[in-house]
C-alpha cells in the first residue's frame, strides 16, 4: 500500500509540474532549506559582539563558523545514503527537527563551548536539506520544467548565504548576537509545522545496510580538509593547515577506493559512478569555481568596506544586498530561460560575467566610488544566478534517477570544500602580499588593498578557466539510462513507465487507470 501510494504522490507532484507550477513539495524544501542555510553566514557580523559578550579570542569566535562548515563537509556525504533510506516526510522531519534544537541551544547557551555544540547540531541539521530539496526536485520535476524550479533553488542554494551578513548586520543594530536566533527560531518553527502539514512522501525507499568506516573517513577526509584550508588564510597557523589540509586529501583517496571497493561488493556511501557521466563531472567543476569566486568575494569586500572604508557591519551589509536580492529575483527567470533556450546561452555570459566583475575588482582603491562597487557587486552576483541554475539543472539532469541522491550529497559537499578554497586563497594571498608590502615601508591600509588586488585578479583568473570549462557543456542533456540501460523520461523514470514500482502490479506504460485499478486491488 506504501508504495502504490508512494507512486501516486509521485505522480500526482509530476503532473503538478507538468502544469506549469512548482509541486507544493518542492516549494516547501525551497522555504525550508533558504531559512537553514542562511544560518550559514549569519554569525560573520556578529564577532565582535560574541568576543565582547562571551569573552573570548577572535579566534576562539570564529569558530561559530568553522564548526558549522566542517559539520556541513562531514555529515553531507552521507545523505546520499540516507535519504534512499527513509521518507521525504522523514527526512524533513529530522532535519528540521535538528535544526530548531541547535537554534534553540545557540540562543540560550550560556558559554561560548554551549554555543558551539548549538551550531554543530543546527549545521547537522541543514546538511540534510540541500540534497533532500535536489533528489526530490529531480524525482518530481519533468526535465522540460526542471530550469524554472531550479531556478526557485536559486534562493535556498546561493542567495541565503549571500544575504546572511545583510540580516545579521540588520538584526545586530537591534540587540545582541543572540537576536540572530531568537529571530530565527519562530520562522523556522512554523515552517516545520506547515510543511509536515502539507508534505508528502515522494520517490521509494531502498533499504541498505551502511559502511561505517567509510563514515568515518568521510568526516575525517572532507572535514580536515576544510578545516585546513580554513587555517592556511593564518599565517601563524599555516603550516597547521597544510598538514591538515594534506592529511584531509589522503583520506578522502582512502574513501575514494572504498567506495569503488563497495560499488562491486556492497553499498556504496557515496556512489562514485555520477563522476562517469561527463556532464555531470564538468558542471560540478564550473559550480565550484563560481562558488569558490562568490566565496571569496564575500570576505574580501566586508574586509575592504569596513576596514579600508570603516563602514559599520550595517552598511556594509546595506551595500551588498542589491547584489543578493538580484541573484535571486532573478533565479526563475534564468530558470525559464534554460527551459526554453538551453544552457549555452546562459553559463557562457555569466562565466565571462564573472570573470569581468572580479577583473573590475582589482581596480579598487581607498576612494573608489561606491557606486562602481556596488555595480561590480550586483554584476557579479547576477552573473553567478545566470551560471548557477543551468549548471545546477544541467548536470543533477545528466544522471539516472537511482544516483540523484548520491548526486545531490557530492554537489553538496563540494560547496563546502569550495567555500573554504575560496576563503583560504583570498585570505593568503592578500595576507602575503600585504605582509611583504608593510615589511618594506608601506603604510597598512595601502598594503591592504594592494592584498586585495592581487586575491581579485586570481579569482578573476579562475573565473576565465570556469568561461572555458563552460563552453564545454552541451546544451542539452539527453536522457540518462537506467540500471538496465533503457534511456529514461522526462520524469526521471525508464521510459515507459510512470514511476509506480514493477512490484506494486502498476503495468509499464499504464495510466491513471491502471493505478486506481492496483489501489483498489490492494485497499487503498
Amino acid at each position: 500500500m506504501r508504495v502504490v501510494r508512494a507512486a501516486i504522490s509521485k505522480r500526482s507532484a509530476a503532473a503538478e509540474a507538468d502544469g506549469g507550477r512548482t509541486p507544493v513539495v518542492v516549494r516547501l524544501l525551497v522555504l525550508a532549506t533558504f531559512v537553514v542555510i542562511l544560518n550559514e553566514t549569519i554569525m560573520i557580523n556578529a564577532i565582535p559582539r560574541l568576543m565582547e559578550s562571551m569573552h573570548v579570542t577572535e579566534r576562539s569566535a570564529q569558530w561559530v563558523s568553522t564548526a558549522f562548515m566542517l559539520t556541513m563537509a562531514a555529515v553531507i556525504p552521507v545523505t546520499g545514503w540516507f535519504l534512499q533510506r527513509v521518507t521525504t516526510r522523514r527526512a524533513y522531519a529530522l532535519a528540521m527537527g535538528t535544526f530548531l534544537a541547535g537554534t534553540l541551544l545557540s540562543a540560550v547557551a550560556p558559554a561560548f563551548a554551549v554555543l558551539l555544540a548549538g551550531r554543530i547540531v543546527q549545521a547537522a541539521g541543514t546538511a540534510v536539506m540541500m540534497p533532500l530539496l535536489m533528489t526530490t526536485l529531480m524525482t518530481v520535476v519533468p526535465a522540460e520544467h526542471r530550469g524554472k524550479v531550479m531556478g526557485q533553488v536559486t534562493l535556498a542554494m546561493s542567495v541565503a548565504p549571500a544575504l546572511g551578513p545583510t540580516v545579521s548586520g540588520v538584526i545586530l543594530q537591534v540587540g545582541s548576537w543572540r537576536l540572530l536566533f531568537v529571530a530565527v527560531l519562530p520562522i523556522a518553527a512554523a515552517v516545520t509545522v506547515f510543511g509536515l502539514r502539507r508534505l508528502e512522501d515522494v520517490g521509494e525507499r531502498e533499504v541498505s545496510s551502511i559502511d561505517w568506516f567509510s563514515v568515518g573517513v568521510a568526516a575525517l577526509g572532507f572535514g580536515g580538509l576544510v578545516y585546513g584550508l580554513s587555517l592556511i588564510g593564518e599565517s601563524d597557523r599555516r603550516t597547521l593547515g597544510i598538514g591538515m589540509a594534506a592529511g584531509g586529501i589522503a583520506a578522502i583517496a582512502v574513501f575514494a577506493f572504498r567506495q569503488l571497493k563497495l560499488q562491486r561488493f556492497g553499498t556504496p556511501l557515496m556512489d562514485l559512478r555520477t563522476l562517469r557521466y561527463g556532464a555531470f563531472t564538468r558542471s560540478l567543476a564550473v559550480m565550484a569555481i563560481g562558488f569558490l569566486a562568490m566565496m571569496g568575494s564575500m570576505i574580501l569586500l566586508p574586509l575592504y568596506l569596513q576596514n579600508v572604508r570603516g563602514l559599520s557591519p550595517l552598511e556594509t551589509g546595506l551595500l551588498v544586498m542589491p547584489g543578493g536580492l538580484g541573484m535571486g529575483l532573478l533565479g526563475p527567470s534564468v530558470g525559464r530561460a534554460f527551459d526554453r533556450f538551453g544552457s549555452r546561452r546562459l553559463v557562457l555570459p555569466g562565466s565571462a560575467g564573472v570573470m569581468v566583475a572580479l577583473a573590475g575588482y582589482t581596480q579598487i582603491s581607498m576612494t573608489m566610488p561606491y557606486w562602481q562597487i556596488l555595480g561590480l557587486h550586483v554584476l557579479l552576483m547576477v552573473s553567478l544566478a545566470a551560471t548557477f541554475t543551468p549548471v545546477f539543472t544541467l548536470g543533477m539532469g545528466a544522471l539516472p534517477p537511482h544516483l540523484y541522491s548520491h548526486g545531490s550529497s557530492i554537489l553538496g559537499t563540494l560547496q563546502q570544500v569550495a567555500a573554504a578554497l575560496g576563503t583560504a586563497l583570498v585570505v593568503t594571498l592578500m595576507s602575503a602580499r600585504a605582509t611583504g608590502l608593510v615589511d618594506h615601508g608601506v603604510a597598512a591600509l595601502p598594503a591592504q588593498v594592494s592584498g586585495m588586488k592581487l586575491a581579485f585578479g586570481a579569482a578573476a583568473v579562475l573565473a576565465a578557466l570556469m568561461t572555458a570549462l563552460a563552453a564545454t557543456l552541451p546544451r542539452r542533456i539527453e536522457a540518462p539510462a537506467d540500471d538496465h540501460g533503457a534511456p529514461a523520461d522526462g520524469h526521471g523514470s525508464p521510459r515507459g513507465g510512470h514511476g509506480a514500482p514493477e512490484d506494486a502490479g502498476v503495468p509499464a506504460g499504464a495510466g491513471g487507470e491502471a493505478e486506481a485499478a492496483v489501489a483498489e486491488r490492494v485497499g487503498v
